[in-house]
């Protein structure tokens, strides 16, 4: 997220001169030249259709139970008492849904930390026949300290990161549901990825344990899945969530942003706008590296980000919709 390692602004201007003429979106614009107001968000969330392609129906009352269920739980550091039990309660999930949940288990050592700590990848599979694949992935740990609180006396006080991770667990539940519902022609890896926010000393430590592991280990299987596609979903449920194309993203993985906000901007999506926005170190970057196009889909405006604020009471289950909305959609166009 922008808060790993860099947050690196890109030149915007010249970055959305870039990425609009190649969208093709100008016709698309208000015509006043104005962003559409925050307030009538609600009014872009209709069942549009692409073609013969329907959105899942997506249950964002339920996904949002996901996410109080998954903050009840307390905080979920890495290698604590608290994501053991939510490991259990993700686990539960899918054995209910009859999926399988294979954990990648490994050990990683923090640099301003003593001890070895054990870390767990979770890996769900939907249409496990299918060798091309997309991952939709998220991390599932919180992070030890709210540093961004303005009083440093608070930063040790426990948090629930509702947005900052959970709302990635919570959508990637819910949509366990809807996989079989939806005319896709690759298979579907729903990706927990652990270590992620294991920071204890935020311009020392070292970032990306669990999504660097899960790309190495793809890079060295004999018999790995071919990945189409990844789409890391990282602070996707705040209120008025707004998704610029991340900046490594377009750079990195140009075609897929693009294939991804043109299916937005045909369903008339306004949570994702015609720019380019701030390059951001995320979880997304160590499968870039090993091959994977990637993208970021991460909200840079949501204010409770590493504050004690950030709970489901400021977190939106319209914004998880309108997410599904437009990724059920472009999933369905993968081949």
């Amino acid at each position: 997220m922008m808060k790993r390692i860099f947050v690196v602004l890109l030149v915007l201007g010249a970055a959305a001169m870039i990425a609009l003429p190649f969208l093709g979106l100008d016709d698309q614009r208000p015509a006043n030249g104005q962003e559409k107001k925050r307030d009538e968000f609600a009014q872009d969330r209709v069942q549009s259709v692409v073609g013969d392609l329907k959105p899942a129906a997506f249950d964002s009352n339920r996904a949002m139970g996901y996410l109080k269920a998954v903050c009840a739980v307390g905080p979920r550091m890495s290698g604590t008492a608290g994501m053991k039990k939510q490991q259990e309660l993700i686990q539960k999930h899918f054995d209910d849904l009859g999926y399988k949940v294979e954990k990648q288990e490994f050990q990683a050592k923090q640099l301003s930390q003593e001890k070895v700590v054990d870390m767990t990848n979770l890996v769900v599979s939907l249409h496990p026949e299918s060798k091309r694949r997309l991952i939709l992935c998220s991390h599932y740990d919180t992070r030890p300290i709210a540093d961004q609180e303005p009083d440093p006396r608070k930063w040790r006080e426990p948090f629930v990161s509702a947005n900052d991770g959970g709302s990635g667990v919570a959508f990637l539940m819910e949509m366990a549901h809807h996989a079989k519902d939806l005319k896709l022609k690759v298979g579907v890896d729903l990706v927990f990825f652990d270590g992620e926010e294991y920071i204890f000393t935020p311009h020392r430590d070292k970032y990306f344990f669990g999504s660097e592991h899960f790309a190495e280990t793809w890079k060295k299987g004999k018999k790995r899945p071919e990945y189409a596609a990844a789409v890391l979903l990282d602070m996707i449920a705040g209120k008025n969530v707004r998704f610029p194309v991340e900046g490594n993203s377009w750079f990195r993985a140009e075609g897929l942003c693009r294939d991804l906000w043109t299916t937005a901007f045909e369903l008339k999506s306004r949570a994702f706008l015609e720019e380019v926005g701030q390059r951001v170190e995320d979880d997304h970057l160590a499968l870039l590296k090993v091959g994977i196009p990637a993208l970021d889909l991460i909200d840079f405006s949501y204010p409770h980000w590493h504050r004690l604020t950030d709970t489901p009471e400021n977190c939106s289950a319209e914004s998880m919709e309108e997410v599904a909305r437009v990724l059920t959609v472009w999933m369905q166009r993968v081949k």
